[in-house]
């Protein structure tokens, strides 16, 4: 189970505590945020796009939306999502708990400007009824991303 993997990393690191799990879904936005009683921009969503034969990961404001001429001229690739299947196959979490942590080899992660604004976020932690509340620096340390981008719209005045 994908959560158990997560889980398993953040023990080894001593963040284990910090990861969430709810009674009800916390597989989009809005449920997270209810879940966890935080405004949903400070949800950090972690969306999955095809890469040529593999993934790329973007993590977001909750308040955020992919531009796609941005994306398109970032990564010269039209931003098409993973199937939930593909989620599963190439990224190693399901989508609903599609997080940047303990993802499959060869899995691209990004972190989308929008997350700069705040102290902390809570992305999902591998399951559609977790999170994990991580610093912005700790989140860039645990997703191991391979850098920040600015591909999304409509959490600032354009």
């Amino acid at each position: 189970m994908s959560i158990e993997k997560v889980r398993a990393y953040f023990a080894g690191v001593g963040l284990e505590d910090r990861i969430q799990e709810f009674d009800v879904s916390s597989a989009t936005v809005a449920l997270a945020a209810e879940a966890l009683g935080v405004e949903p921009a400070r949800i950090a969503k972690t969306l999955s796009f095809v890469d040529g034969e593999g993934a790329l990961l973007i993590v977001a404001a909750g308040d955020a939306k992919v531009d796609n001429p941005r994306f398109k001229a970032r990564f010269a690739l039209k931003a098409r999502m993973l199937t939930h299947e593909d989620a599963v196959r190439l990224v190693g979490h399901a989508v609903g708990g599609v997080c940047p942590f303990v993802v499959n080899e060869g899995v691209k992660v990004y972190l989308d400007e929008s997350l700069r604004r705040f102290d902390y976020v809570y992305p999902a932690a591998g399951s559609s009824s977790s999170g994990i509340r991580l610093t912005i620096p700790e989140l860039e340390e645990h997703s191991r991303c391979d850098g920040w981008v600015d591909v999304c719209k409509g959490w600032q005045a354009e």
